[in-house]
């Protein structure tokens, strides 16, 4: 796909049966999926998942071992130079010199992506504004709390404007208000027409993207907004269910034919039931049954983690042989 064409479907990252392997092992196995311009684009997965390895690939840092991108409108295989001049990234690791001073490290940043004069002057107001560092030019980074540093971070990778950003693990090890802070600044750049590729444990972050990618060894096994990815669940009734012997209880549970999934939630548990008459009544009678006290059993709405515990407990299912219920 030319570059023209892409910008006219209004993609910025088009997918298309990508796959990665290392030897005799596929850690990328025949994805495929779009990102539409100014998007924010979840992707999610446990680690060894392929997060890592698609991102690398998708930034022009490593080659396809088959199947294609575009990227910005270039190829990832064929122009991954091209695909690095449209492109911002902040990894998961904090990716600033500590040793430097704020200044310094944004005129590092500046003349790594060849901004000077008038231009830099302007940008470097806005990351210090934006990181809210204005005053703070001469603190050494090291010295910056874990918020102002992932701001700064943010600031140096979109300093030259770039259309697409990847963001991997940028709140990994922050706070809630920094983490909130951090996102506020996510849908900005998203108003303005930046495209937002992000990583993300967060499954409160995940709620807020447009459309979540899920990968699991290797495939992506769910595509779709939050509120889609809900749906897939409406086949079955999630219950929190808070018990005096818990793990005896999801066992019990787990071998009853019409409960596809229990998983712990702190300190209670969540089991995902088909939406069967009195599947409430069932769950006490069986608990009850093994004389296991219930303290609470409550029905709730699904949670993108009970959607993606779900979906991994089929994929495991399809493996070992198991028919999903």
């Amino acid at each position: 796909m030319s570059r023209t064409e892409a910008h006219t479907n209004d993609v910025a990252v088009d997918v298309r049966r990508l796959t990665r392997r290392f030897g005799n092992f596929i850690a990328v196995d025949d994805v495929g999926f779009q990102v539409r311009r100014g998007e924010v684009f979840g992707f999610l997965g446990p680690n060894g998942a392929g997060k890592s390895t698609t991102i690398r690939m998708l930034c022009g840092l490593l080659s396809p071992s088959a199947g294609s991108a575009t990227v910005g409108g270039f190829d990832v295989g064929s122009n991954p130079d091209g695909v690095k001049t449209s492109i911002g990234y902040m990894s998961q690791k904090f990716s600033l010199y500590e040793d430097l001073t704020v200044e310094q490290n944004i005129q590092f940043f500046g003349g790594v992506y060849g901004l000077e004069g008038k231009r830099f002057d302007t940008r470097k107001q806005w990351a210090l504004e934006m990181a809210g560092l204005l005053g703070k030019e001469q603190l050494m980074t090291a010295s910056l709390s874990g918020g102002w540093k992932q701001r700064l971070a943010l600031g140096c990778a979109v300093l030259h404007e770039p259309p697409i950003i990847f963001l991997d693990e940028p709140t990994g090890g922050v706070d809630p208000v920094s983490r909130r802070k951090f996102w506020d600044l996510i849908y900005l750049l998203s108003s303005q027409g930046t495209t937002v590729f992000v990583t993300t444990h967060y499954m409160d972050e995940a709620e807020h993207c447009n459309t979540i990618g899920f990968i699991y060894a290797g495939k992506l096994i769910a595509l779709g907004a939050p509120t889609e990815l809900k749906h897939r669940l409406d086949a079955f009734a999630i219950y929190e269910v808070s018990c005096d012997r818990p793990v005896d209880a999801m066992e019990i549970l787990q071998r009853q034919p019409w409960v596809s999934e229990t998983s712990i939630f702190g300190s209670a548990f969540h089991v995902t039931a088909l939406n069967i008459r009195n599947a409430a009544g069932k769950i006490r009678a069986a608990l009850r049954a093994q004389r296991i006290a219930i303290n609470s059993l409550e029905k709730i709405l699904p949670s993108l983690e009970d959607v993606f515990i779900n979906l991994i407990a089929e994929e495991d299912g399809k493996k070992n042989g198991i028919p999903s219920r």
